[in-house]
């Protein structure tokens, strides 16, 4: 069985130059889009959102709305 890039390479050689360079630039086009894949899948960072929103003091307090409910 032939291996899977010298299959590759004899199938681009069949293609006309026109047809190899839009080969290439797919595989440039897939070769960056797995680089940003890698780049923006990550694990967060426990705390990284510190201080980018406030909670107020009385969070937890009743509200006055519900009052009669409780």
């Amino acid at each position: 069985m032939i291996k899977t890039d010298t299959l590759v390479i004899k199938k681009i050689n069949m293609l006309s130059p026109d047809l190899q360079e839009e080969v290439i630039n797919f595989i440039d086009f897939m070769l960056s889009k797995q680089e940003k894949a890698k780049t923006t899948s990550h694990k967060p960072i426990f705390g990284c959102a510190k201080g980018q929103f406030i909670m107020s003091d009385d969070f937890d307090a009743p509200l006055e709305d519900f009052k009669e409910y409780m």
